[in-house]
């Protein structure tokens, strides 16, 4: 008898955020270039941008890489959307946002948040996933944000 995951056909969705005591304008300053993810997350150590700017490349600290697509972008909403072109995440469909919001008393809330359909893994399974990479994501911006500006 074997098991393997199942293929949950349902859509499912994660958010993770982190309250800073630092403005929105100062954290977007950090995280709202589409190739920025190197300047505050270790993991990923090369961000490749092609197609005017709205693909990106990304190469993480094993080798591997994923490609990620520019859906939406609002500066003044300090907000962008993308999907997975590439990626050896068990799922389909994937979208994510990121956003930092002005919390009204000089700090700020990052919001990343993703929607996608489990595929070759449970919806647990694949929350988990990403939960886990926004988590750590957010932690490694923290902690970025904590080190003195060079």
């Amino acid at each position: 008898m074997s098991a393997e995951p199942t293929t949950d056909p349902a859509e499912a969705s994660t958010t993770v955020t982190l309250d800073l005591t630092h403005p929105a304008d100062h954290v977007w300053e950090l995280i709202g270039g589409f190739g920025s993810l190197p300047d505050w997350l270790p993991y990923i150590t090369d961000s490749r941008l092609d197609r005017g700017g709205r693909l990106r490349t990304l190469t993480n600290a094993d080798g591997g890489v994923i490609v990620e697509r520019l859906e939406t972008y609002d500066a003044s909403a300090r907000s962008y959307g993308y999907s997975i072109a590439q990626a050896p995440f068990p799922v389909r469909g994937y979208r994510s946002t990121l956003q930092v919001v002005d919390r009204g008393d000089g700090g700020s809330r990052v919001e990343w948040s993703g929607t996608f359909t489990p595929h070759g893994a449970t919806a647990d399974e694949a929350i988990a996933l990403f939960e886990g990479i926004y988590r750590d994501g957010l932690a490694a911006l923290a902690d970025t944000l904590a080190r003195p500006r060079a």
